[in-house]
């Protein structure tokens, strides 16, 4: 049965687009379109290309891709970088997309807060991630891995089949992130300042 959607649908499908973004792109973009794709959701006309055969296995590719990688301490951080600047223009694309319908204001709105949580999402996962690698053993980076790809599913559900509630998680998540991010930049901080000391004490270190 088709969720609900009334004129709540472009803020819902704006706010998860930008949100999941910033974690799991392409799982979002797979998802979202195979659900317009099997007539579950009608999409607005800026995201219908999602839909698309060639996007959806794109997307299906990638998202294999990323859920594999994702699995590997170190290689993770590496790919998040790269994606720095392939999440953030995504989710804001992708947000403006969602309001196409709309009055054109709404969706420059759409896309500008759209690509700011997108970032705040993507730098929270990050350096949560970076941290987490410090851990000797692979155990601590793939719960955190699967605990983000059931996180975004959850996410995705909640938008389609229970709008309010996902709103609610979602006002609770942001909230998280903000907390979050002033702590994790710290810690981050002071990890790069140990290897810097390292690195300047094995330079100095007289070979035996």
């Amino acid at each position: 049965m088709s969720a609900d959607w009334s004129l709540a649908q472009p803020l819902v499908l704006a706010a998860l687009l930008a949100w999941a973004s910033g974690v799991r792109l392409y799982l979002v973009m797979f998802a979202v379109g195979l659900a317009g794709r099997l007539g579950y959701v009608d999409l607005p006309s800026g995201l219908r290309v999602l839909e698309h055969d060639w996007v959806i296995g794109a997307a299906g590719l990638m998202l294999a891709m990323e859920f594999l990688v994702d699995k590997i301490p170190g290689l993770d951080t590496v790919w998040d970088f790269l994606h720095t600047f392939v999440r953030i223009p995504a989710g804001a694309f992708l947000a403006a997309g969602a309001t196409s319908d709309q009055l054109p204001a709404l969706t420059l709105a759409a896309g500008l807060i759209g690509g700011s949580i997108t970032a705040g999402t993507h730098f929270a996962k990050a350096a949560t991630r970076a941290t987490v690698n410090t851990s000797p053993e692979p155990f601590s980076n793939w719960a955190a891995s699967f605990g983000e790809d059931m996180l975004v599913g959850v996410l995705i559900y909640l938008a389609l089949a229970h709008p309010i509630g996902f709103f609610i998680v979602l006002a609770l998540l942001i909230a998280l992130t903000i907390w979050m991010l002033p702590k994790l930049v710290r810690s981050l901080r002071a990890m790069i300042e140990r290897i810097q000391r390292w690195f300047g004490t094995a330079a100095g270190r007289p070979d035996a």
